[in-house]
């Protein structure tokens, strides 16, 4: 599990110019709070929130591919102004090689996000493929990057934060806030 950016990273991560994320384990905590009508409540992170948005500030773009279908992350999508989402997409390499067709990108510009087996292909494709501590031992191992935040608790910011920093934007987007 590699926590630490090498400089190979480094230069890879200079490239990206689409950053695709999981939801559940990625943006959400990865458990499902039921109602008793059957309603499912999902919990995200702020920080992660911020982070999505820096990200698309410095033109880069992002996406959401997530294998169940959702009403709050529709909601999450569309109040984060994220322009591309996936769901029901088991199938997520599929899922993203139709987004790369639809937006220009290729895997060599992309860098991905997820923390189970469902995003392996994905994350074995991109230049950069990243997961969580809390996701499972096998996409560690496959992954380029691991945060030391767990998913659904600023997982995702981190590795915006990363992003950003390799493209030596972060300094500037955080001296607007100081």
């Amino acid at each position: 599990m590699n926590t630490t950016p090498t400089p190979e990273l480094l230069g890879k991560l200079q490239q990206i110019r689409l950053v695709v994320f999981d939801v559940d384990g990625i943006l959400t905590n990865g458990q499902l709070l039921m109602l008793p009508d059957g309603q499912e409540v999902k919990q995200f992170n702020i920080l992660d929130g911020l982070g999505i948005k820096l990200l698309m500030q410095t033109g880069i773009e992002t996406a959401i591919i997530t294998g169940r279908r959702s009403p709050q992350v529709e909601h999450r999508v569309k109040s984060l102004g994220i322009t591309h989402l996936r769901q029901s997409r088991e199938d997520k390499l599929v899922a993203l090689t139709e987004l790369w067709q639809e937006t220009g990108h290729t895997s060599d510009s992309t860098a991905y996000i997820g923390d189970d087996w469902p995003d392996l292909s994905a994350i074995r494709t991109c230049a950069v493929g990243a997961t969580v501590p809390n996701g499972h031992p096998l996409v560690q191992q496959h992954a380029d990057w691991c945060s030391t935040r767990a998913g659904g608790n600023g997982a995702a910011r981190e590795f915006c934060d990363l992003i950003l920093t390799a493209q030596g934007k972060l300094d500037t987007l955080a001296n607007a806030y100081l």
